[in-house]
């Protein structure tokens, strides 16, 4: 997580904060670490589009690759707008409470905050989620899990499906299975309280109290019921890699949820042999992995439960190992 910052209160036209440099060097040890103040200024009565550009170049210098797009989404979300509305008003005026919010929000940003916990949400599958450092930010890959789930929901239909997402973290694929699912019973699993309340306040937002199903526990464990499919995005950053991830990441989203031992398969190792007393005959399992894991958790799979048919590797976009499902 983040080191210690510190900042003053702005008036209406500066932002400061302190900001960490040399993470990468000191591998994120914070008592390396060299504090320096970060100054970012708005003039009085600034306009719209000024502000954009005054902010995109300051995320430029930076090194922020998505220097426009953050600068246009965090100043919509200051306005409480859609991102279109700021094209179509240029010249608008910021009140100066706009201004100070605006100027703290991209100093945190130039300190790698994520977007997404700035502007308190992020997309998944058409679905606007709530999320903030108690859980992962939803990545676009994981839908690849969502459209899984949905062909075995489709291959079964009109049958009911019943499906446990084990680590739900902010309800994400649960929630979009649901969505997309009228028939589906979800019975979504953390360890965390923190991410479980995340999760319950994102289903609560989308009425969906009545099929997703908020359990507490370690993977399977507190399970009630067996179920057709298992569905697990869970932690497989191995402890090299994690000290090579961007910044946003590392210094950021919580770790718990990230990392999983010196290869990155120390949880779905503990998964997998609980499968069986939990999967209904034929049940189908669908397993997140890292990009370098497949060979590496097809062996585990096939060591672990030798009754498994149909094991398939799933490659994403960009070629890249990303998941794994089985039958039983």
């Amino acid at each position: 997580m983040t080191g210690p910052t510190v900042s003053s209160a702005p008036d209406a036209t500066t932002a400061k904060r302190l900001i960490a440099h040399g993470d990468a060097a000191t591998n994120g040890a914070v008592g390396t670490r060299q504090w320096q103040p970060v100054e970012w200024k708005l003039s009085a009565g600034v306009q719209v589009g000024p502000a954009v550009n005054a902010a995109t170049q300051r995320l430029e210098e930076a090194g922020i690759t998505t220097a426009r797009l953050d600068a246009q989404v965090i100043l919509a979300h200051v306005l409480g707008v859609g991102r279109s509305w700021l094209f179509a008003h240029y010249e608008h005026e910021l009140a100066p409470a706009h201004a100070e919010c605006y100027m703290e929000l991209i100093v945190r940003r130039i300190e790698r905050e994520p977007v997404a916990y700035l502007v308190r949400h992020k997309e998944f599958y058409g679905i606007d989620l709530y999320v903030d450092p108690r859980v992962l930010i939803p990545r676009p890959e994981t839908e690849m899990l969502v459209d899984q789930v949905l062909t075995e929901a489709a291959v079964r239909a009109p049958q009911p499906l019943t499906i446990a997402d084990v680590g739900t973290g902010s309800g994400a694929i649960a929630l979009a299975v649901a969505s997309n699912v009228p028939n589906a019973q979800v019975y979504a699993i953390d360890l965390s309280l923190n991410a479980l309340a995340v999760a319950q306040h994102n289903m609560e937002r989308h009425s969906l109290h009545d099929r997703v199903h908020l359990l507490h526990g370690d993977l399977l464990t507190v399970l009630p019921v067996h179920v057709d499919v298992v569905v697990a995005n869970l932690p497989y950053v191995n402890t090299s890699d994690f000290a090579t991830l961007d910044a946003d990441v590392r210094n950021y989203e919580p770790s718990s949820a990230l990392v999983a031992g010196p290869q990155g398969i120390d949880v779905i190792e503990r998964l997998i042999p609980q499968l069986p007393s939990s999967l209904n005959p034929g049940g189908v399992a669908i397993l997140e992995i890292a990009y370098d894991q497949g060979e590496l958790v097809m062996a585990l799979v096939e060591k672990l439960l030798p009754q498994t048919t149909q094991l398939e590797l799933h490659r994403d976009y960009h070629g890249r190992d990303r998941m794994v499902s089985f039958q039983l």
